[in-house]
Order: structure tokens, then sequence, then C-alpha cells
């Protein structure tokens, strides 16, 4: 595991496009390996981790396309709160909608508290939804900081706001 983390990690990053998703990814490849290792042949296990790596994430990339219906622009939830907030109520009672929005502004408070330097990026992406790219590219920061910045907010967030809302 400790020759192969960063390799496997790497692909996982490249396929999926996010740093969490490719961390569990990563983990879950090492767990199936091990749980298949009575399979395996012996031979060339850089590639036997790589295609495991890659059939993971082309499972979740299937998995995560077939659960979001593609919708119109026009026809998504408008609100001023971003992305979070934009979850659409199934029902039209109004104590759950109340309800919600005071999740969403609870969530956003504890993302403002949090230390210079995390608050921004913590608002940027778990709020109005924005990738550690597009929050680099818009800081002119380099992703790697961005994605650590996310990492520790996430963090900090589970202390200050609950584990279950950034586990959901």
């Amino acid at each position: 595991m400790s020759e192969y983390k960063n390799l496997v990690f790497s692909i996982c990053l490249r396929m999926t496009g996010d740093y969490f998703t490719a961390e569990d990814i990563a983990q879950e490849t090492f767990l199936s390996a091990y749980m298949h290792m009575d399979s395996f042949d012996g031979n060339n296990e850089k590639a036997w981790l790589c295609r495991i790596a890659a059939n993971k994430c082309t499972d979740y990339l299937r998995s995560a396309a077939a659960r979001t219906v593609p919708t119109q622009e026009s026809e998504m939830p408008v609100s001023e709160m971003g992305m979070l907030s934009g979850i659409s109520h199934k029902s039209n009672n109004p104590a759950e909608i109340y309800e919600s929005e005071e999740v969403m502004n609870s969530f956003t408070k504890c993302c403002e508290e949090l230390p210079e330097g995390y608050n921004d990026v913590a608002l940027q992406h778990f709020v109005n939804g924005r990738t550690a790219r597009e929050i680099a590219e818009e800081n002119g920061d380099n992703v790697k900081t961005i994605q650590t910045r996310i990492y520790r907010a996430k963090e900090m967030l589970k202390k200050s706001y609950g584990k279950e809302w950034l586990e959901a």
C-alpha cells in the first residue's frame, strides 16, 4: 500500500476530478485488493491495483450519472443561499421549508466563523458548490493549497457544526 498509494490516488483524482472522492475510492481500491488477494496471480501488482482503481472510478462515475436527472436551468430552484439551499422542497409544508432554511443559515454562519483563509473557501465549496480548481483559478492559488484548505475546513466544520451534515 505504501508503495502504490500515491499512484492509485492520482488515478482516482484524475478520473473523478474530486479530491475527497478520490481519497475514498483509493481506500476502497486497497480494501478490494486485500479482499481479493487470493485471486491475484502474483504478476504485476502495480497494473492490478491500477485496474482495480480505474474500475472503482468507472463504477462511481456511472452510479453518479445514474443518480442525476438532467433538468433545464429554468426549472432549477432559485435561492439567495447558493447551491446547497437550492434543494427543492418535496412538500409545501411551511415548517419543513423553514427548517431547511434555518439549517442552511446555521451552516453558512459556521462557515463564516472559520479562521481567515478557510471561511471563504468553505463558503465557496460547501455552500456555493464550487470545485477546488474553480476556487484556485479565481483566487490565483495552487489547486493543492485549496484542496488542503477545503479538507481542513471540513474537519473544523465537523467539530463546530456536526459530523452528520458533512457526511450526508
